[in-house]
């Protein structure tokens, strides 16, 4: 009887064992690096994103036009630039500026809505709200449109008795348009289509009118929205600290498809990146170190690839390559069909914000504080700047507007 039971056991050690080691292989097989297509729900050309139809607006929302894809077209400033004029918040100035008006329209950490003259840096107006703030703003119709955290302390854990705000500022004057209530929100706002877009710490995202602040719909996703909503069409998409990407219908906010990380060991990889949207992709990386792109139509992952560190980086899109950084120090241009490496660039510190691509240079910083443009064509360095921490770099046709740590820097092009 008891050779039995030592047989039974074993066996059943056995069984355990062989059936963890098919686990181990299933999840390290789900979560391998995927080698995409050119072929399949791939647009190799496709039309440039509407400029804005307003005139005075250079740079209206945080991924520069609403597909997100942080490129600003038609803007030759080339570097090397000498600084024109700096603008001192005395804060951390996290998140770039959006410029519109003859100013830029900024946010400081500790609550501070501000407008600054573009040209020489001078405060036009400023409004504090005493909450905190982790968004860029956006302009249309001369309204500027930023999302509002809870109170200070600005690192308290999600708790359904916070509430952050949005809130229309009149561009000239500061006024306050209309103010709306909603969970604590970082996620910058997208307005498109005479509607206001933003996600919070609730799984919501939500849809106002752009000029009443009135609620549209609300779509309610798997976890906190922090990063921004990008739209292409009559499509939204944005992801969630669920691990999930999502496609909504602009119209109504019903959920049209739902994507996921790959499965891995630990936690599930979460998206605090604001997807860019491009060749019938959607471009979005995660805190599980990888890049993803899946179609826009479908859902469906079209490739992913590992990039040793997290990715809170949004990334760019240029010329059939997507450009990110990550907390490995690396940063990485992607073929935006396959996912396949083209160059790798090892700067000095983890990445975390975002890149901007200019004239063929590809701007981003590290935490390690400096700002980098690279070539964004073969990946070798051209110019540096010894500030800068999180998305450094937004322009209009005459100014590279530069945020560093606590301060924004008016840059021009240094001629002869």
């Amino acid at each position: 009887m008891k050779r039995w039971i030592l047989i039974g056991a074993g066996a059943l050690v056995l069984l355990v064992l062989g059936a963890g080691a098919a686990y181990y292989v299933h999840i390290k097989h789900a979560s391998r690096n995927i080698h995409g297509s050119s072929t399949i729900e791939f647009v190799a050309t496709q039309p440039p994103p509407p400029k804005p139809v307003e005139p005075g607006i250079a740079w209206p929302v945080y991924g520069h036009d609403l597909e997100g894809q942080r490129f600003g077209r038609g803007i030759s400033l080339a570097p090397p630039f000498r600084v024109a004029w700096t603008y001192r918040a005395h804060t951390l100035v996290e998140f770039p500026p959006a410029v519109a008006y003859g100013r830029l329209f900024f946010a400081t950490n500790n609550g501070n809505m501000l407008a600054v003259d573009n040209t020489n840096g001078r405060l036009a107006w400023a409004y504090g709200s005493g909450r905190c703030v982790a968004a860029s703003p956006a302009v249309d119709d001369h309204l500027v449109f930023e999302s509002f955290l809870n109170q200070p302390p600005c690192n308290r854990p999600p708790s359904s008795t916070l509430t952050g705000a949005l809130i229309a500022f009149d561009s000239k004057s500061g006024r306050i348009v209309w103010r709306r209530t909603l969970a604590p929100s970082e996620s910058s706002p997208l307005v498109a289509g005479g509607k206001v877009y933003v996600g919070d710490w609730s799984g919501k995202v939500a849809a106002f009118a752009e000029h009443t602040g009135r609620l549209l719909w609300t779509a309610t996703l798997g976890g906190q929205v922090k990063g921004g909503v990008s739209a292409s069409g009559n499509r939204l998409f944005v992801g969630d600290y669920s691990g999930h990407v999502y496609s909504l219908d602009a119209r109504t906010g019903r959920i049209l498809w739902r994507a996921s990380a790959q499965p891995r060991f630990g936690s599930t990889g979460t998206f605090y990146a604001t997807p860019a949207v491009a060749y019938g992709r959607v471009y979005v990386g995660a805190t599980d170190g990888k890049v993803y792109s899946f179609g826009a139509t479908s859902g469906e992952l079209r490739w992913s690839q590992s990039t040793g560190g997290y990715v809170y980086s949004s990334a760019a899109v240029w010329r059939d390559r997507v450009y990110a950084g990550s907390y490995s120090h690396r940063f990485t241009c992607f073929d935006a069909a396959t996912g396949n490496v083209i160059w790798q660039f090892t700067a000095n510190g983890p990445i975390s914000g975002s890149s901007t691509v200019i004239a063929g240079r590809v701007y981003f910083a590290t935490l390690a504080g400096r700002t980098y443009a690279l070539n964004a064509t073969t990946g070798a360095p051209v110019w540096t700047f010894p500030d800068g921490k999180y998305t450094p770099v937004v322009a209009d046709s005459d100014h590279l507007f530069l945020t560093g740590y606590t301060r924004v820097y008016g840059l021009v092009e240094r001629r002869g």
